[in-house]
Formats: structure tokens, sequence, C-alpha cells
């Protein structure tokens, strides 16, 4: 055999080894943030890491499942204690538990979410929902999510899905419970707008209580002050009367400091 036609064989045969290479794929690669599922003649045989694998051709498939945290938002009905139609918006936010990845394939397939998680999140939203009324939702929103996500993560634990976060988005009432909220919140403004109104009106009535009491304890002192001018006033004219009595006719006559009387020096 010539050298010529050697080279042709060993061509060819590369050819076809790279066709057959193409058309089998013996590999796979599992991307970054996800988890292999070994599918070998299609029932669950075990699962892969991120990278570059070797699998056998026609035999194996895989199917990559994500193992990131993933976001999703789910709607949900449920009827409050005092029976008021609650609607709720509910974020979760949760990842596969990757020793898990190959069970809950192979139990569930890759619709998890709308078989496992969106009907988790029904049923513990209207348990929870049930055990508090439409204002109890409201003002103990905290408690009401943290016993949502209490009930949730054990459900969903068991699967091989973690809850990482869980937040209520919004409540949603019926028209007529939020009118009577409406209502009933304009009735407490009003209401402590009137006793805003009454204090007010209190404090300036003790206000001119205390100016009128301030007033007529300034002209009681004014009073007392007037008549104790007019009781010295009339002291020194008894004094004055009783000096004039005693004159014996001689000058001089003295004048006392801060009077227009004059003041008969008798010591004379």
């Amino acid at each position: 055999m010539s050298k010529k036609i050697k080279i042709t064989i060993i061509s060819i045969a590369s050819i076809f080894g790279i066709i057959i290479i193409l058309v089998l794929n013996p590999f796979y690669i599992v991307p970054a943030g996800y988890r292999g599922v070994i599918l070998t003649w299609g029932a669950v045989s075990g699962s892969a890491e991120q990278g570059l694998h070797l699998r056998i051709p026609i035999a194996q498939h895989i199917v990559n499942m994500e193992t990131r945290t993933v976001k999703m938002e789910v709607q949900a009905a449920a009827y409050s204690k005092d029976i008021q139609t609650v609607e709720s918006l509910i974020a979760l936010n949760y990842h596969l538990d990757e020793s898990r990845v190959s069970i809950l394939y192979r139990e569930i397939g890759k619709e998890f979410e709308n078989r496992i998680i969106s009907p988790a999140v029904q049923e513990s939203v209207k348990a929870t929902t049930a055990k508090f009324t439409a204002q109890e939702l409201i003002e103990e929103r905290e408690q009401v999510r943290d016993e949502i996500k209490s009930s949730l993560v054990g459900k969903l634990t068991d699967r091989g899905i973690l809850v990482d976060a869980f937040s209520i988005v919004n409540f949603d009432f019926s028209d007529s419970y939020e009118q009577a909220v409406e209502a009933k919140q304009v009735a407490q403004q009003q209401a402590l707008k009137a006793e805003n109104d009454l204090k007010r009106i209190e404090t300036e009535a003790k206000q001119r209580v205390a100016q009128a009491e301030a007033e007529a304890k300034a002209i009681q002192l004014q009073s007392q002050a007037a008549n104790n001018e007019k009781y010295v006033s009339l002291k020194a004219l008894e004094v004055q009367l009783e000096a004039i009595k005693k004159w014996d006719g001689k000058l001089p006559i003295t004048f006392v400091p801060n009077s227009t009387l004059p003041f008969l020096n008798l010591t004379k």
C-alpha cells in the first residue's frame, strides 16, 4: 500500500471519528450555578457538579437544574378571621438544595414551582390569614409574615427547596371593607381634632383665669398701696394739728421733708 493511500485512509478515519464524536457528543458541561441531573436510559442515576464531564453517548442525558437564588411572586386569596376577603401578593426567594436536586427531579421534575412552591404558598397564606382579623393583618404584618414563612419552610425544606427570603408585598381587601376602614379613619381624625380643640379651649380658659387673677391681684396691691398713702397723709395731718395746738406763736416754722405742710419746731 502506497504512502499516499495510507494518508488518505487516515484522513478519512479522522474525519469519520470527528463526525462520530460530534454526533454522539460524549462530553457535557454543567454551567456555574447549576447542578446536573444524570439520566441513564431515562432514569435518574446521579448528579454532577459544575464543569466538564463525560457521559455514555446515547444512554445518558443530562438535565441542568439551577441552584442559584431565584425570586418568584405568587398571588394568594384567603379569608381573614372576621370573614374578610384578602388578596395577597407574596414574594419568595429560594434556592435548591444541591444534595437533593436529583431527588426533586425524580419526584417532581422541572415544574416544581407550579407543582410544589405555589400550592405551598397558597396553603400557608390561607392557614395563617385565618388566624387574624383584617385589622390585625395590617397592624401585625410582621408577625403574619413570620408565621407564613415558618409554615412555608416546613413544607418546602423536605422537598429540597430552601427559603432564603419571604415578604408580603401587599394585602388587598374588598372595596366595602376599605371604604369602612377609610370612614373609620376619618371619624378618628375628626374625634382627635375635637379632642385637641377641647384641650386648646380649656388651656385658653385657664390662661384667661390666670390672667384675670393676676390683674385682680395687681388691683388689690394698688388699692392697698393707695390706702397706705392716704393713711400716711392723714397721720401727717394729725401730727401737724397736734403741733399747732402746742405752738406758742413763736417762730421759726420748720418744714417736713417731702411735705407741703409746714412743721412747727417745738423743740425750742
